[in-house]
């Protein structure tokens, strides 16, 4: 898989089903993140299509992930274990061009992460619009995913997002960098101060920094 180019299409046979990654390579590479998509979206994700295009510059090759049912062309993701089950499966093709792989997520994907990074031997977690809870139901936190992760992890969560707020995030070891303004997509409203170019930079900024200071 070294030798792949970006844009290449990959699909890999997992008990949960068929998946696909579309690889976007680093000329230099000397980390992988992989990171898939919610259980709303895919891959054409605002945040997950701006990260593949700046990370590889900053010496790391993007994996973008489709999980089962998003190939199979369901409209509803199945329940965490069968989340869990599918990124279990790509993970040796993951693994195989031999980097540390940061293992990553964008709501119900960054909860699979968090959930499978120890018994995976992921090198770190990045968890983009974490659902800490469900909107309108702090009481039904999902932090002991988060803080369980054990491998050095990234928040990068909007300052608005109905499925937890920055400031409702408890202490613990994990980074977080918020998108102010932002909703559970990165979005801003038109009356924010700042605007939605600057909003994904913040994004793939702070990742880059973040990618940096793991080696």
């Amino acid at each position: 898989m070294t030798n792949v180019t970006s844009g290449t299409e990959e699909t890999v046979e997992t008990d949960a089903g068929t998946a696909r990654i579309t690889w976007h390579q680093a000329k230099k590479p000397r980390l992988l993140l992989a990171v898939s998509h919610g259980a709303g979206g895919g891959i054409g994700a605002r945040d997950l299509q701006a990260l593949a295009h700046a990370l590889p510059e900053h010496g790391v090759t993007v994996a973008l992930v489709e999980q089962p049912w998003r190939v199979a062309g369901k409209k509803m993701a199945p329940a965490p274990k069968t989340l869990d089950l599918g990124w279990r499966g790509l993970w040796p093709a993951l693994a195989e061009p031999g980097l540390p792989v940061i293992s990553g997520g964008r709501s119900a994907g960054a909860r699979v992460a968090c959930r499978t990074a120890v018994e995976l031997g992921a090198h770190a977690v990045l968890a983009l619009s974490f659902p800490l809870h469900p909107p309108g139901r702090p009481e039904k936190s999902r932090a002991e995913e988060l803080l369980g992760a054990g491998v050095p992890t990234l928040v990068v969560q909007g300052g608005n997002d109905p499925f937890g707020k920055p400031e409702e995030f408890p202490k613990g070891a994990y980074e977080l960098i918020e998108v102010p303004y932002g909703d559970h997509g990165f979005v801003v409203p038109k009356r924010a101060d700042i605007g939605q170019e600057e909003a994904v930079g913040i994004v793939t900024d702070g990742v880059a920094r973040w990618t940096r200071s793991l080696g």
